[in-house]
């Protein structure tokens, strides 16, 4: 029986796949979301946790692309039902040198670690406000708070998610 539904959005092969793991072994139905290039992945993430005994269900698409984000909740809230809690754990580290990091990079890391993490924390912000409840989690990182040499992207994607989180809880909390 499930206690709700977990979305995770970047249920790749380590962190995001764990946090799924641990929101399915306490009940709630993981609903795991990867770029649709690691959709084959993603679908083996969701069997093994299935395996497990627990409830897990694949959603893959693009979190940067509004449009894709958006029917990826709708999905997930049409066919396993209100989201519980969202988390967004897109990481997106990259290692360029500033003096090497075209701007092409730079605005792809800040998309995938920061941009999308806006686009989710909206879309479930707004369902979850109708109902009265629900938690966002953003996943962190060293380098939001002490940038590393060489990661001026991932340093500045990161910062901008943390500043989105603390803005998100003040407002929404």
């Amino acid at each position: 029986m499930s206690k709700g539904c977990a979305l995770i959005i970047g249920a790749g092969d380590a962190t995001g796949a764990a946090i799924a793991r641990a929101f399915a072994a306490e009940g709630l139905v993981a609903c795991v979301n990867r770029r649709p290039r690691h959709a084959e992945a993603l679908e083996e993430l969701a069997g093994s946790i299935r395996a497990d005994g627990y409830l897990a269900c694949a959603f893959p698409g693009d979190a940067r692309d509004e449009l894709a984000l958006g029917a990826i909740v709708d999905k997930v809230e049409g066919t396993i039902g209100p989201i519980d809690v969202a988390v967004f754990n897109i990481g997106a580290n990259v290692r360029f040198d500033v003096i090497d990091t075209s701007a092409q990079v730079y605005r792809k890391v800040w998309e995938m670690a920061c941009f999308a993490g806006f686009l989710m924390g909206r879309e479930v912000a707004s369902r979850m406000l109708e109902r009265k409840r629900g938690t966002i989690i953003f996943t962190g990182a060293t380098a939001s708070t002490r940038g590393g040499a060489g990661f001026s992207a991932f340093s500045g994607a990161k910062a901008g998610l943390r500043m989105l989180a603390q803005s998100m809880a003040r407002e929404l909390g």
